[in-house]
């Protein structure tokens, strides 16, 4: 985790699509940066879903305005079956209440660290691999 947190940004989108690269998506990459519009990371699975991953290096725990604004984008602008925010400090309460309305996904430190350290992202996060 300390190499996490240590890394640039860029370096921190590419950790994780590099995760998700290990983990069998397809079709991996980074798109994050300026004007990315939500998007850091975007991969498929075996299925064929589209992941959006948003991802957040922050010091403290990413407010719901961050979250807000993903949610504005992950599904409507780029169609994302299933968008994915990842904040290595966690999140604040009210943006946890935020997601969990709206069915995004948050992905804390502690879920953070098991997906790092070899847990499949599915197995991690609870999400159903449709092809089984």
């Amino acid at each position: 985790m300390k190499q996490l947190a240590a890394m640039s940004a860029t370096g921190f989108e590419q950790a994780c699509a590099d995760l998700l690269a290990r983990d069998g998506f397809r079709s991996t990459r980074r798109v994050g940066g300026a004007g990315d519009l939500g998007v850091d990371v975007t991969a498929r699975d075996d299925a064929g879903r589209l992941l959006i991953l948003q991802c957040k290096q922050y010091q403290n725990p990413v407010g719901s305005g961050h979250v807000q604004k993903f949610n504005g984008t992950a599904r409507l602008h780029h169609g994302a079956d299933l968008p994915i925010m990842i904040g290595l400090n966690g999140f604040t309460q009210p943006a946890v209440d935020f997601a969990q309305y709206h069915q995004l996904i948050l992905m804390g430190r502690p879920e953070l660290k098991k997906w790092a350290h070899g847990q499949h992202l599915y197995d991690v996060l609870g999400i159903e691999d449709s092809t089984q």
